[in-house]
């Protein structure tokens, strides 16, 4: 073979090799992010023949369901319309998919078991989409939407032993039956398309001081009593830093300093843990990485530490990072809600954090379970003795220091208010609470949290802490 033959025969190879590469890697290999990407309008389109399984609450309450139309197809519809707007999202051929009807589509169009579906067609049923019960709770999220108000912000609630979710309110809301057109999407106006309970990347203030807590005694370096100065203001990091209202406290048990929210406390406090123990614990909490729910990757943010000039977050370990300020929840600390309530699940399931999750069961259209939901574990965080004195601290909060408006007759709860600094000009603050309840048996571990707000958290979030743990201990 001469040499210009050659060349071509080897040009040829690379050019096959080359298309059997990129046909590969659409239909192979990204096949199914393809597939399950919300802008892909042709899977929609094939879907609008198959009757979308239903989604319901986990009282059986239909929080989505599909509706016959002319021409053989179907269309969504969300009966309860702006309630469940986040966590259960939309499906429409016009705007795409979001939240569990994006998460959950392979199940809800019955594309989740593919020798169930051949068997199905050959027995010449029409394709349907499977069954999906929630854990949420219609009442609760009722009442947290309620207690939120005309307020920007987010309420979710857990259940520490198994990581289901009950509560995922998040305002503003917008009423998923107004987007069935392209021309409709001013229903998402306003920051109502954020999911903040997820999306939303606040600085935590003081509640972060329950995972500097966890840090501090899980790590032996400390005990709920040892005793540290409180005084005002402090060097922390080469920069003072002052406690509310500059008071000094004097020396102090950790207790007290979690009771009365004592900043210098707890910046000396992680200064001395160093910077290593402090991120060693933030990742078992399951900071520095998107966190851990069954919604889309796009609609889960994760939790870290912010610098300026940087787009990225940094590792705690840096020597950007302030660890004396990021301790108590500033020094650019940024959480989403559902992150911060899962540092009070940690704490109410002795130490074992559960993977949050919004889906029950699916059970096919003849009504038998493919997926029970079975609670999954992500991590040892802590002690279970370190998780009992963490409480105690907690509960201490609550009984007799800055979160006394989250508490309830009859019914112990363990928490800490936080009021992170936003605008100090304008007195613009980011309030917020987290807890659980009841403090010896924990049933719901719960966050709270406002949109730039003048209030602060003993006032502005433990109150709507209060009402929502009022409905779910019912």
């Amino acid at each position: 073979m001469n040499t210009p033959n050659v060349r071509m025969f080897v040009l040829v190879c690379i050019l096959f090799a080359g298309l059997v590469g990129w046909t590969s890697r659409w239909t192979v290999f990204e096949a199914e992010d393809l597939r399950d990407n919300s802008l892909n309008r042709r899977e929609l389109l094939e879907e609008q023949r198959i009757k979308r399984g239903p989604i319901r609450a986990r009282d059986g309450t239909v929080l989505a369901g599909s509706e016959a139309r002319p021409g053989g197809t179907y269309r969504r519809r969300y009966p309860l319309g702006n309630v469940f707007s986040h966590p259960v999202g939309y499906s429409y051929l016009s705007v795409g998919r979001s939240a569990i009807e994006q998460a959950k589509n392979d199940e809800l169009v019955g594309q989740d078991d593919d020798l169930t579906n051949v068997v199905d067609q050959l027995a010449g049923k029409e394709p349907a989409g499977d069954e999906l019960i929630t854990t949420l709770d219609v009442n609760a999220q009722r009442v947290a939407l309620d207690a939120l108000g005309d307020n920007r912000g987010a309420v979710v609630a857990i259940e520490p032993q198994t990581g289901e979710i009950r509560v995922m309110a998040s305002k503003p809301t917008f009423d998923p039956n107004e987007l069935n057109d392209a021309r409709d999407t001013k229903a998402l106006s306003n920051g109502s398309a954020l999911n903040r309970t997820t999306q939303g990347q606040y600085p935590p203030g003081s509640t972060f001081k329950v995972l500097t807590a966890v840090a501090a005694i899980d790590s032996g370096r400390y005990e709920k009593d040892s005793r540290v100065s409180g005084k005002s203001p402090k060097q922390i990091s080469g920069a003072p830093l002052n406690n509310f209202g500059n008071k000094d406290w004097g020396t102090i048990p950790l207790t007290t300093a979690l009771t009365n929210s004592v900043n210098t406390v707890w910046g000396e406090v992680a200064e001395k843990l160093g910077k290593e123990t402090m991120q060693r614990y933030m990742e078992r909490f399951g900071f520095l990485k998107r966190v851990e729910v069954d919604l889309p990757a796009e609609e889960r943010a994760s939790s870290g530490v912010r610098v300026p000039n940087r787009k990225r977050f940094v590792e705690p370990t840096s020597d950007l990072v302030d660890i004396g300020r990021v301790a108590i929840g500033q020094g650019g600390l940024l959480a989403t809600p559902l992150q911060m309530a899962m540092v009070a699940s940690a704490v109410a399931n002795e130490g074992t954090l559960m993977k949050p999750t919004l889906t029950d069961r699916v059970r096919d259209i003849d009504g038998r379970t493919k997926d029970d939901g079975d609670p999954e574990e992500l991590e040892e965080v802590m002690k279970p003795e370190t998780a009992r004195d963490v409480g105690d601290m907690m509960a201490s909060v609550v009984r007799e220091g800055t979160g006394t408006a989250a508490a309830l007759d009859g019914i112990a709860i363990a928490g800490k208010t936080g009021t992170a600094e936003i605008d100090v000009a304008r007195n613009i603050n980011q309030p917020w609470f987290i807890g659980f309840a009841p403090r010896d048996n924990p049933k719901i571990a719960i966050a709270v949290t406002i949109e730039r707000s003048q209030g602060q958290g003993g006032t502005v979030a433990a109150p709507i802490a209060k009402k929502v743990l009022q409905e779910l201990l019912k």
